[in-house]
Parts: structure tokens; sequence; C-alpha cells
């Protein structure tokens, strides 16, 4: 029987509805995604006003979300990028300087922070920080992940990936496959009372590009090469798209943190970047990534942040919004961004430093070893080959030397961006750039400021000395 409720008293239920949901809100932690392309550049995005990229989701989400204008991988490369995701450090601090190189399982991660809180959390897609099968020290379960199903580095297409150390044949796209993953183990756990946290690490658009018809067919009008690595990043926006849409339906939706980055900047001769250079330099363009974040139920209006932030922000951006009470043993680099986010304040409250360190890269081919683990396994090993476990990952017997520096190092202490450029010979030049007027860092103001110089030089060089000794395991 339907019967009339008086306003007056509807009123009354609505206002007693939304106290309740927003009780509701404050008490229960968020749900949290972290999302990550694998070589998207600043201005590989349509937002950003690329000429031929079609990007509708990633477009949608701006409008509507967080836009971090200045946003940087912590590194010019993958793996340590991704490391200072996991632990809010710079990654030269755990030896992790480049592509192939992997955490120390003596690491706190965030994954392992949550999961002390509470959270239930799942890694899918490429994971490029170890590896993906039993017995390794470093694979996403001894790093804190309930559940994963992912690949050792970037993967294309029908990849083959690890569920757990078991090598699997998926089907399809390969960003829709890692968003099939992540939003199958969201279903899961999203009615439940334990929060959930997701990373869904894409393996575009990182070559081989190879685009399937549906999304490379929007570029016919461009050269091959550009069809299928516009492909792939519309390939990327559809699956992103996909999580969105999903996650609207949901509900717990308005308590849902999604974060969106890429893990260096762009592509040369391909990807557009942020300033000068692109992945693998110091300089902006190798730096500087599209970012993306929204919590509804927070996080209501769109907002562009203009303060610098970095992927080593995200580690104590979210325990912060989580309402986490956690003292770490170590030096964080990176530092909460809620006082940004919520405009108590404009301006960063401490530099950020970056290092190129000149130590070799290490291959780890998902495409050859993933099969390989496969057929292991058919045959009854469940690891395969050993040496694919990264055994040595917690070494501490190599020393770094503090008395030399070398490599390529920056400080970004907002406008103003110091390069510190130490030459195999020994000899070092350096750089200074006003970024808000001259973000191409084409003219050097070295000689027009000598104070602020020395000042940044010696900020930098204390910094540098702090990661050496992390590097030789002090923090441990």
């Amino acid at each position: 029987m339907f019967m009339k409720v008086p306003i007056f008293y509807l009123g009354i239920a609505l206002l007693c509805s939304a106290c309740n949901s927003a009780g509701e809100l404050a008490s229960r932690k968020p749900n949290i995604i972290l999302v990550m392309a694998d070589d998207q550049g600043w201005g590989d995005m349509a937002y950003r006003g690329h000429p031929y990229i079609k990007t509708p989701h990633f477009d949608l989400m701006a409008s509507e979300g967080i836009s971090f204008d200045h946003f940087y991988a912590s590194a010019p490369v993958c793996s340590p990028t991704r490391g200072s995701v996991m632990t809010g450090r710079h990654p030269n601090r755990f030896a992790c300087f480049t592509w192939g190189r992997t955490l120390r399982p003596q690491e706190s991660t965030i994954a392992e922070v949550l999961k002390e809180a509470g959270y239930v959390s799942g890694h899918f897609g490429k994971w490029h920080l170890g590896s993906v099968r039993r017995g390794s020290p470093v694979n996403p379960g001894t790093s804190g992940f309930d559940e994963w199903l992912s690949a050792p580095n970037f993967f294309d297409n029908d990849p083959i990936l690890s569920r757990e150390g078991i090598a699997v044949q998926c089907s399809g796209e390969s960003s829709m496959v890692t968003v099939d993953a992540a939003l199958e183990f969201i279903r899961k756990h999203e009615g439940g009372d334990i929060p959930y946290f997701a990373v869904v690490w894409f393996g575009s658009p990182h070559s081989p590009h190879l685009a399937v018809q549906e999304d490379r067919e929007i570029y016919t009008k461009q050269d091959e090469k550009f069809q299928h690595f516009y492909g792939e990043i519309s390939g990327m926006d559809r699956a992103f798209g996909k999580l969105r849409n999903e996650l609207r339906e949901m509900d717990s939706y308005s308590n849902t943190i999604l974060w969106y980055c890429s893990d260096n900047g762009g592509l040369p001769k391909l990807g557009k970047t942020g300033g000068r250079g692109h992945k693998g330099q110091i300089y902006e363009g190798g730096l500087r990534v599209p970012s993306l974040l929204q919590w509804p139920g927070r996080f209501t209006e769109p907002e562009i942040i203009a303060a610098p932030a970095s992927t080593s922000d995200i580690f104590p951006t979210l325990l912060e919004l989580a309402d986490i009470d956690y003292t770490t043993p170590v030096r964080l680099d990176g530092i909460s961004l809620l006082s940004i986010l919520e405009g108590k304040e404009v301006k960063r409250s401490q530099a950020i430093g970056f290092w190129a360190y000149p130590e070799a890269g290490v291959k780890t081919p998902s495409a050859e070893w993933m099969p390989e683990l496969l057929e292991a396994q058919k045959k009854g090993s469940v690891a395969g080959d050993s040496s694919r476990l990264r055994l040595d990952a917690g070494d501490l017997s190599k020393f770094y030397p503090s008395d030399t520096l070398p490599g390529h190092a920056a400080w970004l202490d907002w406008p103003w961006k110091l390069h510190r450029i130490a030459q195999k010979s020994g000899s070092i030049s350096w750089e200074l750039y006003n970024l808000e007027n001259d973000s191409m860092e084409t003219e050097n103001l070295v000689r027009q400021n000598p104070d602020l110089l020395s000042t940044m030089q010696n900020s930098l060089e204390t910094w540098q000395l702090s990661v050496v000794n992390s590097m030789n395991g002090a923090d441990y």
C-alpha cells in the first residue's frame, strides 16, 4: 500500500540519511586505487591539447576531479618511479637506480602499511620491481599484496601473466585485461567491511606499440607507427573509462580514491612532453607526467593543482587521507599533499630531489620469461629458472662512495630547478632555470643568481649524501 509522506517528515528522513552517509564516510577508511601508465608523456592527453590523441575518459576525469599541472615521476624511467610509489622514498635510497632494478625487501611498502591498517590489497599488471615467481623476496606477494595478476615488465595483448606465481594465459587488449582483473578483485571486496587497495599498472604505451584494431582505426590518417602509439593510449583510456564507469555504480564510489599518473616522461619522436627532453632524462620532459585524482565524497569540486608534486608524495598523502597514524623508521622524500588538496596551502613545503645514478639496467622481458615460466610449470617446476627470482635483492654488500656523487641530479624548489651534472672525468657543471618563466629549461641563470645557486647547491648535495647513506643500508 502506498502512503503519502508529509514533506516535513520526508525532509527529516532525507537529512538523517545524509547525516548517516556522512557519518559512514567519516568512519570508514576509503578504498584506494592507483593506476599508472607506462611511458605516457605529460602532453599525451587530449585535455592537454594534443592535436590527435583521443582520451575522452581521462578528459572527463580531468574536468570532474583534481588535475596536477606539475606532477613529476621520481625518476625518468619505470622501475625506480614505481619504487617511489611503493615506498614514498627516492628510489636511489634502495638502489633501484633504473629499469629492471628491484625493491629491497627491507623497505616498507604502502601495501604492507595499508595491510597493517586493515586493508586487503591487490596488484594487477606491470610489476617491474622484482620477480613475479613464487619464492622471490620481491614479488608482489612478499611486498604486501594479498592477490596479484602481474607481469615482470611491460606486456602486450593476449599476455601470459602470473597469478600469485602461477602463469596463466590471458586474452584481450592488454590494458583491458589489467582493468578486468582489477575489477574482479574490486567487486569481490567492494561490499565487505574491509577496505581495499588496488594497484593497476598498465603495460602501455611502452614499445613495441601494438594497438588493437578498435583503437588503431581512430587514427587511420596517421602514419602506422602513430596509429599504434596513439591507439595504445586510447586503449588505456577505454579501459580506464570502464573502471570509472563501474565504480560509479558501486555503493562505495563516493568513498573511493582513484589516482592516475605515468611512470616517466614522454617518448622521443612519439610522445608529447612537458618540457625539454624526454624519457630517460632529468630535464622536465623526462619527469613531468599527467596525474589525476578523485575522491568524490571528499573533493567535490574540480581543481587544478599548480604546486609541484611527485610520485614519492603518493605514499604519505594516502596515509593521511586514510587517517592512518604511521611513524616511518626511515626518511621519506615525499610529503603529504593534503593541505594543498584542501586549499589550505598553495606552495609546496619541501623541495624535490632527482638523481639519475649511472648504473646499468637489468633485462626483464615479459614476452620471453612468461612463456618460459608457463612451460616450466607444465613440467612440474613452480618457479622455473631460479635466476629469475632476484634472490639477491636485499644484498647490502656493495659500497657506494660518498666522496663522488656521479650522474645527473636536480633540485626543484619551485620555481627554481638546479641541475648538477657530473661528468665521467670528474668535472661538474651547473644549470639553473626558473621554470615559471622557462619550462623548456633554455636560459641558464647560474651567473645571475650566485647566492641562490650556493644555497641550492648545498641543499642538493646534502640530500645526495643522505641518499648515499641509505644506499649503503644505514636506514635498516
